[in-house]
């Protein structure tokens, strides 16, 4: 059975950092798509950042436009671990985020799918105080 732990979550300042990581677990885990996912109280879930890794492209990296030049998504393929390093922290960030994956390929459009994801994370909080 396959489980997502994330883990990195916390507090911080706005203009600070944080970085989240999401640990798959389940010796059959494998998955070229992954991404994270936040949910803010009373909004619906969005997505922040996407990886695709697979075929002979390398990575290949998609972002929401509110995160673009301040959050970074890697993956440690060796180690399945998947990476979101938040830079210029904002109030608006606070959300629960969590992390995703695909069984499937994924591309411009489809990353942002929110059925296009078998496996789901439970979540860790991030809090960005003004």
């Amino acid at each position: 059975q396959v489980q997502l732990a994330e883990s990195g979550g916390g507090s911080a300042q706005a203009g600070g950092s944080l970085r989240l990581s999401c640990d798959p677990s389940g010796s059959t885990f494998s998955s070229n798509c992954m991404a994270w996912f936040r949910q803010a109280p009373g909004k619906e879930r969005e997505e922040v950042a996407g990886i695709y890794t697979g075929g002979n492209r390398g990575h290949i990296t998609f972002y929401h436009d509110s995160v673009k030049g301040r959050f970074t998504i890697s993956r440690d393929k060796a180690e399945n671990t998947m990476y979101l390093q938040m830079n210029s922290l904002k109030p608006e960030d606070t959300a629960t985020y969590y992390c995703a994956a695909a069984q499937g390929a994924c591309g411009d459009f489809t990353w942002r799918i929110i059925t296009l994801y078998k496996y789901w994370g439970q979540g860790t909080q991030v809090t960005v105080s003004s």
